[in-house]
C-alpha cells in the first residue's frame, strides 16, 4: 500500500501545474512568504472533502448524477473566472500593506480552499487513483484509503509550501518593477481564466 510507487506518483501529480499551484505561486509572488503558506494550507484542505467523498464512495453517486456534477463544475468554473477577473482588474494597483496582509491570511486560505473544493473532477480523480494502491483483499480498505489520503495531503502541503516559498523569494527581485508585476498579474489572470474555461467545457 504505502509504496515508493505511490509516493513518486503522488509527487508527480501534485507538482503538475494546476489551480492550486498557480494560486499558491501567485500569492507568494504578490503578497509574500507568509501569505503563500496560507494559500498552501487552504488549497491542501480544499482537497480533503474530495478525499472524504472518495473514501465514503459518494463520488460514485456524484459520477452517476450528471446534474450534480454539472452544477458543481460550473460553480467551480465561475469561481475561477471571478479570480481571473479580480486579478486582471487589480493589474498595476498592487500595494503592500503588512497589516492588511496579516488580516487577510484567513481570506487567502479560504480562497484556496474554495478553488479546490469547487472542482468536482478531484473526486473523480481520487476514486480512480487511491484504490489502485489498496492491497487486494484488504480487510481494512477504509483505513487504508484514509492513510493514503493523509499521505497525499501531506505531500501536497509540502510541495505547495515549497512552491510558495520559492515564489516569495523571487518576489523580492521583481516587486520593485511595476511593469514585471503587471505582466505577471495578467499572466496569472489569463491562466485562471483558461483553467475556468477548460473546467466549464470539459467532458466528464
Amino acid at each position: 500500500m504505502f509504496t515508493t510507487e505511490f509516493l513518486i506518483t503522488s509527487l508527480i501529480i501534485v507538482m503538475l501545474p494546476g489551480t492550486g499551484v498557480i494560486y499558491t505561486v501567485s500569492t507568494g509572488l504578490f503578497v509574500g512568504h507568509r501569505a503563500s503558506l496560507a494559500a498552501a494550507v487552504g488549497c491542501t484542505f480544499g482537497a480533503l472533502p474530495h478525499l472524504l467523498v472518495s473514501i465514503l464512495g459518494l463520488s460514485a453517486i456524484l459520477h452517476l448524477s450528471a446534474v450534480a456534477f454539472q452544477i458543481l463544475k460550473y460553480l467551480g468554473a465561475l469561481y475561477l473566472l471571478y479570480v481571473a477577473w479580480s486579478m486582471w482588474r487589480d493589474t498595476g494597483n498592487l500595494t503592500i500593506d503588512e497589516k492588511r496582509c496579516k488580516r487577510g491570511m484567513l481570506n487567502i486560505a479560504v480562497k484556496g480552499f474554495l478553488i479546490n473544493i469547487l472542482n468536482p473532477k478531484l473526486s473523480m480523480f481520487f476514486i480512480a487513483f487511491l484504490p489502485q494502491f489498496v492491497p487486494l483483499g484488504s480487510h481494512t480498505p477504509i483505513m487504508d484509503l484514509s492513510l493514503l489520503s493523509g499521505i497525499f495531503m501531506l505531500i501536497t502541503l509540502v510541495v505547495f509550501i515549497g512552491y510558495g516559498l520559492f515564489a516569495g523569494t523571487v518576489r523580492d527581485y521583481v516587486i520593485h518593477s511595476p511593469r514585471v508585476i503587471s505582466r505577471l498579474q495578467r499572466s496569472f489572470a489569463v491562466a485562471f481564466a483558461a483553467l475556468g474555461a477548460k473546467l466549464a467545457l470539459a467532458e466528464r
